[in-house]
């Protein structure tokens, strides 16, 4: 084990490509680790993650103290404050009780049984993805997969056309440079907040459309709820719109890509393994870390966050714990199951688990089924360069023809 670097840089060379030795250090010998780069801390062992997405002195309140101090001011960009304010809505970003009553809105949605019957339509518009792939003999399988298959998913939940999907998708790509935090892209925040206005008004439109016309949907279910006068504003109902649309695709197409690279790079292992999905959490999941905010002083291992301080937890650290997960980079859906934290824990435990655990579930193994002898194509991947996720920009694949 290689000794830390006084100042871990995750967006570095070689770290974005693969992470997990710099991480491996940082939790070995420093997994408190203030970085002077990100003027922020990262924390790395598993007991310290899952204690700290417990634990409510980590605020997930982080984007309003961001807009009073950096964008209230005159000189500041009025369609990033505008992006900012509909961030500030997102139930991600709240805490209780604002996180309680939007989440207590949407969890109906998402529960197992809930979500357990949509799973012939996702079977099916794998099949259709699947069979327009098959003939070509070779593939982007995030691009002409993973995203279409994810983007449709949500967009029929909640009521967008599906003719629609590909116009958000460069929507959702600028507004993950405010979201994921893209630091070494100094346009990434009048970028993002031009896709937020064009989603956003969108999402408006849409809206509209639902209060004249009520759908069997997720939209009209927001909507009706508002009326309902359960306290859902109208801004309410088009940022949580926009949320799910963006997030709703985002993490699943990274935890399809990545589970699909994962395999590919372990020929040994079936795809139908009964564990394969949680082990693509764990071992190479989506959320490389979760932003906090310090709402108070906590001392964690002999080190003081401060109020007011950034904090970076990192699920891909912890869960390659060597104290919690035997021989944790190895790549295997056989061992036990339950402990990873690739979709966090506690108030903030991803909403949309069981629609993502559904949709790989059902993609991964029919894409190794259908798209016989499928190797990595000859070219360099490249991944997303950004803090909080971990994603395939691509996934080029060859195959059997059919």
């Amino acid at each position: 084990m290689t000794t830390a670097p006084p100042d871990a840089d995750l967006l570095g060379p070689g770290a974005v490509e693969n992470p997990y030795p710099l991480l491996a250090a940082l939790r070995e010998h420093d997994p408190v680790h203030w970085s002077e780069r990100y003027r922020s801390w990262f924390l790395t062992r598993y007991d310290d993650v899952d204690a700290a997405l417990r634990d409510p002195r980590f605020s997930s309140d982080r984007i309003a103290p961001y807009r009073r101090a950096r964008l209230e001011r005159d000189d500041a960009d009025p369609a990033v404050r505008a992006a900012f304010g509909v961030l500030e809505d997102w139930m991600v970003f709240k805490d209780p009780p604002d996180h309680t009553r939007l989440r207590k809105l949407l969890s109906r949605a998402f529960t197992p049984r809930a979500v357990e019957r949509v799973r012939p339509r996702v079977a099916e518009l794998v099949e259709e993805l699947l069979s327009e792939i098959a003939p070509r003999g070779h593939a982007d399988l995030v691009g002409d997969f993973a995203y279409p298959l994810t983007a449709s998913v949500v967009a029929e939940l909640l009521g967008v056309p599906r003719a629609d999907r590909d116009v958000f998708k460069d929507w959702s790509d600028a507004i993950a440079g405010l979201v994921f935090g893209g630091m070494g892209d100094p346009q990434r925040h009048s970028a993002g907040a031009a896709g937020m206005a064009e989603l956003t008004a969108y999402l408006t439109e849409l809206v509209a459309r639902h209060e004249r016309e009520p759908a069997d949907d997720l939209l009209t279910a927001l909507i009706q709820a508002r009326d309902a006068g359960d306290t859902l504003t109208h801004d309410e109902v088009v940022s949580t719109g926009v949320l799910l649309l963006f997030a709703g695709h985002e993490t699943t197409t990274n935890l399809i890509g990545n589970g699909l690279l994962a395999l590919l790079r372990h020929p040994g292992v079936p795809a139908t393994a009964d564990g394969l999905v949680e082990e693509v959490l764990r071992y190479d999941g989506p959320a490389k870390t979760i932003a906090r905010l310090m709402a108070t002083d906590v001392e964690v291992r002999g080190r003081t966050l401060r109020r007011g301080d950034r904090v970076f937890l990192c699920p891909s650290a912890a869960n390659r714990d060597p104290a919690v997960f035997d021989d944790p980079d190895r790549f295997d859906p056989g061992r036990a199951t339950g402990r990873q934290l690739g979709f966090g824990v506690g108030l903030h435990y991803c909403l949309g688990a069981p629609l993502a655990r559904l949709e790989g579930s059902v993609a991964i193994p029919a894409a190794v089924r259908r798209l016989q002898g499928m190797a990595l194509a000859d070219e360099p991947l490249r991944w997303h360069p950004v803090l909080l996720s971990r994603g395939l920009v691509r996934l080029p694949v060859t195959f059997r023809s059919l």
